[in-house]
């Protein structure tokens, strides 16, 4: 009998596809190894809450490791470490493999932009005695979400001079933060009818930044528009800003504070911007661990994908086709038959499957976590509408190079097939007829100011990764 059930058993563990999470596939060395990588994630994502600060990193970054400035035209060797800025808000970071370049390239693309609250063009006006900022918001938010959390202020101004000033106010100890004002619920009555969809404006997501008037020589100015007066009186002393100069301006508010672990055993990181940035990170770090690989590897952080990935810093740009042509052309290839042999994991969150809204997941496809780096096949909403679906043979060979290098991955959708939907950049590369699939992090609470994820998952990505490239 006892025969006969390790029989059963061994036919199950080799016919059935069962889930395992880190906690029973890692030994302690890799169980240490995720703790030590998270507090590299947590210290770049403090310092990249905004697509530009997230290239001021990265490039540090990759000067630190041998990577230097590279423009269309330029030559490039075996061997060769380089990184191409797009207009300080994308970045495109390439290692040279020993094997010919028509062999293809290994990409690894993330976005490096999350949902956020942009300042108008026109932002400063004064109400009653108090000092606001109008913004528009910038990609998917539940607007509710955002009152009453508190906000620094980051972002660039172009002067009229034409030159910048950075700005990052909120974040160090001692600043002052904003936020979002909300009615309290004793005059709620009204706002409690409405639905979520309604009872909140966009338009009413102004930030409060002052309430008190400019005072010179000891008195109250007489001029109107006190309280504005007074905070461009604070900007142009620090900045040197006129109220014109917001036109040239990409200011934004995001969530206020740093990363911190979640729970007791200190095996989740709470913080914002997750969503995209818990992929950017392990996709660098995989590429700085290439060295030893025959392929050519590239880096992708782009730029606008929270809305739609259009302009000159977004995947749907012509930047990467024009990037690969550059790079066969240098080595004597044509760039469309090096798009035909390239491939892509397109690093991308996954929606974590939250047992508080159980109702909205397929648990047979939905992402754990804890339980590693999550494959979708696709992404897409409703009819698989708007999405990249990936081929089963490439689908196979990640599934191959995965089993080799004892990667903890899962496989995922989004949610239930008429719950909603989203994608990813994954669509555009794959139309340069480059072949790719979805490869990311399960994140809880996505797009929420505070994004929940697993130091297991975060490390699987980055294992996953860098098998990828090797």
């Amino acid at each position: 009998m006892a025969t006969e059930i390790n029989n059963e058993k061994k036919l199950a563990d080799t016919l059935l596809y069962k889930k395992k999470s880190a906690f029973e596939r890692f030994d302690a060395e890799e169980r240490s190894a995720a703790m030590a990588y998270a507090e590299g994630y947590k210290d770049y994502l403090d310092n990249a809450k905004t697509e530009r600060e997230a290239v001021k990193k990265s490039i540090a970054i990759l000067e630190e490791n041998g990577y230097v400035p590279y423009d269309f035209g330029e030559n490039v060797a075996v061997g060769g470490k380089y990184y191409y800025n797009n207009r300080g808000k994308s970045l495109y970071a390439f290692r040279v493999g020993s094997e010919p370049i028509i062999e293809g390239v290994r990409i690894l693309a993330a976005h490096i932009d999350s949902p956020r609250l942009d300042l108008k063009q026109n932002p400063l006006y004064e109400d009653s005695g108090m000092g606001y900022f109008k913004t528009h918001y910038y990609g998917g938010i539940r607007k509710y979400q955002w009152i009453t959390v508190p906000l620094a202020l980051h972002g660039t101004v172009i002067l009229a001079d034409g030159s910048s000033a950075y700005v990052n106010i909120g974040e160090e100890p001692g600043d002052p933060v904003f936020c979002v004002t909300d009615l309290l619920p004793h005059l709620g009555k009204e706002q409690n009818n409405k639905t979520l969809a309604t009872a909140f404006n966009g338009e009413n997501l102004s930030i409060l930044i002052a309430s008190s008037p400019l005072v010179e020589n000891g008195e109250v100015t007489e001029e109107d528009d006190k309280v504005k007066l007074c905070v461009m009186k604070y900007l142009n002393d620090k900045y040197g800003m006129t109220e014109e100069d917001f036109i040239s301006a990409e200011l934004c508010a995001v969530p206020a504070g740093k990363c911190v672990d979640v729970g007791l055993d200190r095996w989740m990181i709470g913080a914002y911007g997750h969503d995209d940035t818990v992929c950017a990170y392990p996709a660098l770090t995989a590429l700085l661990e290439s060295d030893g690989s025959p392929h050519t590897v590239m880096c992708i952080l782009a730029d606008k994908e929270e809305t739609g990935s259009d302009g000159a810093t977004g995947m749907q740009s012509g930047l990467l086709c024009d990037m690969i042509e550059t790079i066969a052309s240098a080595m004597g290839e044509k760039g469309a038959a090096v798009r035909a042999k390239s491939m892509c994991l397109s690093a991308d969150v996954a929606a974590g499957f939250d047992p508080l809204y159980s109702d909205v997941f397929d648990k047979k496809n939905v992402a754990f976590m804890n339980f590693g780096v999550a494959m979708a096949k696709y992404t897409g909403s409703g009819g698989k509408y708007s999405t990249n679906d990936a081929d089963a043979e490439f689908v196979g060979f990640i599934r191959k190079i995965f089993a080799e290098k004892n990667v903890l991955w899962q496989t995922a959708e989004l949610g239930k097939v008429d719950a909603g939907g989203g994608g990813t950049v994954a669509k555009y590369i794959a139309n340069l007829n480059i072949t790719t699939v979805d490869m990311g992090v399960p994140v809880l609470s996505m797009h929420a100011p505070f994004e929940v994820i697993s130091k297991a998952d975060l490390y699987s990505a980055h294992t996953a990764f860098k098998a990828f490239c090797l």
